[in-house]
């Protein structure tokens, strides 16, 4: 991934906004849920999300302290035509 290649969207949320089911699949969840979404392109393998899940809930936990079962991790996978980052143009279009 180039370096500066580096898009992110933060959002907090009252817990009038931010709903969740604390026990989804026998998991304990408290308040301090953090749930992260990664838009990216298609191609890595199984275990390669493994460790990343593995690696953010872990870098989570060391610093600030996040619980690694307040940790969420959705990935959105794209085909690398699918992304334009301006001029109308998809840059990474072969």
């Amino acid at each position: 991934m180039p370096a500066d290649d580096r898009f992110q969207v933060l959002s907090e949320h009252d817990a009038a906004n931010f709903l969740f089911d604390p026990d989804y699949l026998g998991i304990r969840r408290t308040d301090d849920l953090v749930i992260i979404q990664i838009t990216w392109n298609e191609g890595r393998t199984v275990e390669q999300k493994k460790q990343l899940y593995k690696a953010i809930a872990e870098g989570l936990a060391k610093s600030p302290g996040v619980r690694p079962e307040d940790v969420l991790i959705n990935l959105i996978e794209v085909r690398k035509e699918n992304w334009s980052f301006g001029k109308g143009k998809a840059q990474y279009a072969s």
